[in-house]
């Protein structure tokens, strides 16, 4: 079953979501070269951004993107992650978007990520930034601040470069309205059962609430929605304000 956490490019009303994680594929770009790894294929519009830059990509996730064109040098690896049945030092660039968040063990998580990359590789992270959730998502096993994020990083690479995805005066206005109709929908969660039932028991009446109200959102602000673009977006130093956390580690 598709879930909400599998943006589509292909529907106007992920596109708050989508050109934020776009701009993100886009920044990776800029900073990456050699041999990659994309931990998290999702749907597969990374794939074209990563793939030009690099002399080749393996792109990894539990289950393979619908209808995906995988261009030369590019190789999808069916696989659930930890471990990566990869062999070691084999990568100069790991990139994983919107990945961390799910993953049980975050620092086994991150081993092998440090484990398959070369001396000196990188590795390009995004994840949620806790303060800017405006409701539980039952399918994150957690979600970090960025001290937190900067914490767990360190902890395994030599060097971190802490930064975080912004919005402009548009998204702010998106993110203003999303805030006020996902208030008109938890209200009625009087007994807080969004955040004290267990998470699995969740997902599923996430998953139809949270497609509702983005289409609701677009119904009610079409224009506003479907003009949404990565260009709406930048990278600037991580803060509680950013919404998601953008990090390089690098292996010393």
């Amino acid at each position: 079953m598709s879930t909400a956490e599998r943006v589509s490019h292909s529907d106007a009303s992920d596109n708050f979501v989508l050109a934020r994680s776009v701009l993100a594929y886009r920044e990776a770009a800029r900073r990456i070269g050699g041999d990659v790894l994309e931990i998290g294929t999702g749907s597969g519009y990374g794939v074209e951004i990563l793939a030009p830059v690099a002399r080749s990509l393996i792109t990894v996730d539990k289950r393979p993107p619908a209808g995906i064109y995988l261009p030369p040098g590019v190789e999808f690896r069916r696989m659930r992650v930890p471990p990566l049945d990869l062999p070691s030092g084999m990568f100069d660039c790991v990139v994983s978007f919107q990945v961390i968040e799910h993953i049980c063990n975050d620092f086994a998580f991150l081993d092998e990520v440090v484990r398959v990359l070369k001396p000196g590789g990188r590795f390009i992270v995004t994840t949620p930034n806790a303060p800017a959730s405006l409701t539980r998502n039952p399918w994150h096993v957690r979600e970090y601040t960025a001290g937190q994020f900067a914490s767990l990083m360190e902890s395994r690479f030599g060097r971190v470069e802490a930064m975080g995805i912004f919005g402009d005066e548009k998204i702010a206005e998106y993110y203003e309205r999303n805030r006020e109709s996902v208030r008109r929908i938890t209200r009625f969660d009087l007994l807080d059962l969004g955040h004290r039932l267990p998470r699995w028991m969740l997902r599923v009446p996430y998953d139809l609430v949270n497609r509702l109200n983005r289409r609701r959102l677009l119904a009610g602000n079409n224009d506003l929605t479907r003009s949404i673009s990565p260009d709406n977006y930048r990278l600037g130093p991580a803060s509680d304000r950013a919404f998601d956390l953008f990090y390089i580690g690098t292996k010393i």
